[in-house]
């Protein structure tokens, strides 16, 4: 009866209250919270119009209905329960207690929304591999690691740092554990150190949501480097000749451990230390010196050339050039110095400056340019070096051809006339030719040819010659008639024409002790100064006598037997003397005594006397049947020239005198007048 009567009591209560106020709400539900791991959490919950049992539910489970929640000892409920209030706190946090809780009214059967407890672990102090003092090689490319724990929640992001500043050219990655969870996360950082990363500091920070301000862990690079080299030298501007110091500074580590010295590539024996004391010259400014400097990890050099002040010095001299008439011609030669010498171009003998620096241009030269150019830089502020070299230019021409004084002769007696030939290139071929015949070298009947180098050539118009044309036994036509020497190369052709003068005295066969010598200009016998007073004035010229030119002829019967040779005289020998006068000058086949050789050393015809004046002569006489010639070159075995055809002329060129030359049919005698 009782027992029915208190739900019947309860019922009317419930009315009575509903018909009297309102009914049981939620003032404040419980929102979702964040919070660290090891801090406390609070749900709010309030009711209002209800003072029944309150519980909170987590994941589904009742926690229980008393404020203090026995069984949970980290669990409470806190606020003033007649006021509606029930929060529930957790302290300190552990993540089991991450997960969804209820706020409920259960006599009132009031459920508030779920509440997500989300618990973040913050991200520990990462690990930097190596640290915290790291040690790297400059130069060489390396990854730092930077490691954090796995445990941390949410996953930390790792980040890198120096002086401040955020560092790029990095990589993330994460670890999974084997059950797929999150594990540990690293972060690397490639850089190429160099020697001022040396003591430098490094910070890799691990920050998350858990932790904003992030957590740091900072490392210090320990950096080995070769040498970093500087290389002085003083002073650096310096005249050949003066002393200069290079020093050679390093910074290194480990410590430097040796140096070593080089010129132009070259070492410096015996050179050890950072400084190096030289002389300086020229070749330091194209030979830098250079120092290389060594430790454990590696080494390094440096290079510096010195300015050295010094003269010109002539590297490249200029060539000779041939050149052909009308073409242009250059020169070219080669000075060093410091500072850049002045050079300029003369001709020889000549003042006139043609030109300035290394190459000298003629254009379109002509025989007159012909000659020796000088190419010469001054000597430098010193006073030293300069100098001069030269070249000669040959301009190829046609053949110039000079008829040379030529002495009267006897009739009956010996004769010789003589050309000068310069020619670039040389003649092929120098010929004699008359009114019957024509001769190049060799004999021929009464004529003999011979051909000597000239001492020097006119200044670059090639190689000179002298063409000596031999009569013997001068008959009555060879006065009248014209000698022509002719001489012709690629270019062209020249000639002159010469004449035979003729001694109006008596035959040679009747000169009993007097032969004239062709080349001279006046007469000369085997009397001494005396006689020759007595003689006839317009024979009569001026007399060389010495004991070494006299040679005694033979009787005139010895000189005028039959010769089977048609007027070439017999020798008892081919041996021949050379006879040097004491008077100066000479005919053809005594030439003066030589400055540079030994008497009795063949020396070149010196042609000089015969363009301008009149020579004396040289008396010869036999002695014991032999006939003796001043001119160790004279009658030299005959040599065949090759043959060739007639030349190419240009229009309105006298033809040349020959058109095939002869190849002689005997050798040439050794001795001949």
């Amino acid at each position: 009866t009782l027992r029915m009567r208190v739900p019947a009591l309860l019922l009317l209560l419930f009315c009575f209250r509903g018909s009297a106020g309102p009914s049981p709400h939620f003032l404040q539900q419980p929102e979702d919270l964040v919070v660290l791991l090891g801090e406390e959490a609070r749900l709010r919950c309030a009711l209002g119009a209800y003072w029944g049992l309150v519980q909170w539910t987590k994941s589904g489970l009742a926690l229980g209905g008393q404020r203090d929640l026995p069984g949970w000892s980290r669990y409470w409920i806190s606020g003033n329960a007649a006021n509606g209030q029930h929060d529930l706190h957790i302290r300190p946090v552990e993540l089991e207690d991450e997960a969804s809780y209820e706020c409920q009214a259960t006599q009132a059967g009031l459920r508030s929304r779920p509440a997500q407890l989300h618990v973040l672990v913050p991200p520990e102090a990462p690990q930097v591999l190596g640290g915290p003092s790291v040690s790297l090689i400059a130069g060489v490319p390396v990854n730092l690691t930077c490691r954090s724990r796995g445990d941390a929640r949410p996953t930390p992001e790792l980040l890198w740092f120096r002086d401040g500043v955020r560092l790029d050219g990095t990589t993330f990655h994460q670890i999974l554990l084997k059950e797929g969870t999150p594990g540990s996360v690293e972060s690397t950082l490639t850089l190429t150190p160099s020697s001022h990363d040396d003591g430098a500091t490094l910070v890799c920070r691990a920050r998350s949501q858990a932790l904003p301000a992030g957590r740091d862990t900072t490392i210090t690079l320990n950096l080995q480097y070769p040498p970093e080299v500087t290389l002085s030298a003083s002073p650096h501007t310096v005249q050949e000749g003066e002393k200069v110091t290079f020093l050679c500074q390093a910074t290194a580590q480990p410590p430097v451990t040796g140096y070593r010295w080089a010129k132009g590539g070259s070492p410096v024996l015996g050179a050890r230390g950072p400084r190096l004391e030289v002389v300086a010259d020229a070749s330091f400014l194209t030979e830098p010196v250079s120092c290389e400097v060594s430790n454990a990890v590696g080494s390094a050099n440096r290079s510096t050339a010195l300015e050295v002040l010094f003269g010109p010095i002539l590297q490249a001299k200029p060539e000779p050039v041939s050149v052909d008439v009308g073409e242009d011609a250059s020169f070219s030669c080669a000075w060093r110095g410091n500072p850049l010498p002045r050079v300029t171009w003369t001709r020889r003998g000549g003042a006139q400056v043609l030109g300035f620096g290394a190459t000298l241009r003629l254009p379109s030269v002509g025989p007159e340019d012909a000659g020796d150019y000088v190419c010469r830089a001054e000597p430098g502020l010193s006073g030293q070096g300069g100098g001069a070299a030269e070249a000669r230019l040959t301009v190829n021409a046609p053949p110039v051809v000079t008829a040379l004084h030529s002495e009267p002769a006897f009739l009956r007696g010996p004769a010789r006339l003589q050309c000068l030939v310069f020619a670039s290139p040389a003649p092929d071929a120098v010929v004699w030719s008359w009114d019957e015949g024509f001769l190049e070298a060799g004999s021929r009947g009464r004529f003999l040819v011979e051909t000597f180098p000239a001492p020097e050539s006119r200044g670059g118009q090639g190689p000179g010659m002298i063409s000596v044309l031999h009569i013997s036994g001068t008959q009555e036509s060879d006065f009248s008639r014209s000698f022509n020497c002719s001489a012709r190369n690629r270019l062209g052709e020249g000639g002159a024409r010469a004449s035979l003068g003729r001694r109006a005295s008596a035959s040679f066969s009747e000169q009993k002790n007097l032969m004239r010598i062709p080349g001279s200009s006046d007469g000369c016998s085997s009397r001494g100064p005396e006689e020759e007073e007595t003689g006839s004035r317009e024979d009569r010229g001026p007399i060389v006598h010495t004991d070494h030119s006299d040679l005694v002829l033979e009787e005139e019967g010895t000189l005028e037997t039959k010769d089977p040779a048609n007027g070439y005289y017999k020798v008892r020998g081919v041996s021949v003397s050379l006879s040097l006068g004491e008077a100066p000058g000479g005919g053809l086949f005594l030439p003066p005594p030589s400055p540079i050789g030994p008497p009795g050393t063949p020396t070149f015809y010196d042609f000089n006397p015969h363009l301008g004046m009149v020579p004396p002569c040289r008396l010869y006489r036999t002695r014991a049947g032999y006939l003796t010639t001043p001119h160790p070159r004279a009658f030299t075995s005959y040599i065949k020239p090759t043959s060739f055809g007639p030349p190419d002329l240009a229009p309105g060129t006298p033809p040349f005198p020959y058109a095939v030359f002869p190849t002689p049919s005997h050798p040439r005698l050794q001795t001949h007048v």
